[in-house]
């Protein structure tokens, strides 16, 4: 017994079924959760309370979700481009209260972000301003007009930008795609005041 109800419905037209088999589904449409299907790889850097944002719901606004479990066997699956690929599902629940998100219901399809790591201060450059010197990580900072190499320590890393985790300063002037022309000393102009 439960209350909600049905969601689907499995057997639809009269003839003998077998025991345990399932007739119908029932569920209660304000109790969603979302299944995630991820690569293995990507699904052991997260764990229970990481954050995610729904968007393509349906709604105007995105939706708070959290991790709520990851399944403990992932399976092989083949990919659109026929890869093999390890994939098991993670398991979100969905923060934002029933209200405000009317017309979401089972089986739906969402878009899912997952806050892999989130920082209120973090200080950050373009990928395109570093470079490597060795094994090392280094950009050009600009001091008095002049290009100085300096070697960074990288943290984190998105699509678009680094997190330094140190040989940087909040409010240091750097060269972002820095050519094959620039040196350490090499004198640097401003593209905005050309």
């Amino acid at each position: 017994p439960a209350d909600g109800v049905v969601l689907s419905i499995s057997t639809i037209s009269e003839h003998p079924v077998q025991d345990g088999a399932p007739l119908l589904t029932v569920g209660d449409p304000q109790d969603l959760e979302i299944v995630a299907d991820l690569l293995s790889s990507d699904a052991v850097r997260i764990g229970p309370g990481t954050r995610a944002i729904v968007e393509r719901w349906g709604g105007p606004d995105p939706l708070e979700a959290v991790l709520r479990r990851i399944e403990p066997a992932a399976e092989t699956r083949v990919s659109s481009l026929g890869i093999e690929e390890q994939r098991v599902d993670a398991i979100f629940s969905i923060e934002t209260p029933p209200e405000e998100r009317p017309g979401l219901g089972h089986g739906f399809s969402v878009f899912l972000r997952i806050v892999e790591w989130e920082s209120d201060d973090a200080l950050q450059v373009p990928l395109g301003a570093l470079f490597r010197r060795g094994t090392e990580w280094a950009v050009f900072v600009v001091e008095d007009g002049v290009a100085r190499e300096r070697m960074v320590e990288v943290g984190r890393r998105g699509q678009r930008t680094a997190q330094i985790t140190r040989g940087l300063e909040a409010g240091d002037v750097i060269v972002t795609h820095p050519s094959h022309a620039v040196s350490d000393g090499v004198a640097i102009v401003d593209r905005e005041t050309l």
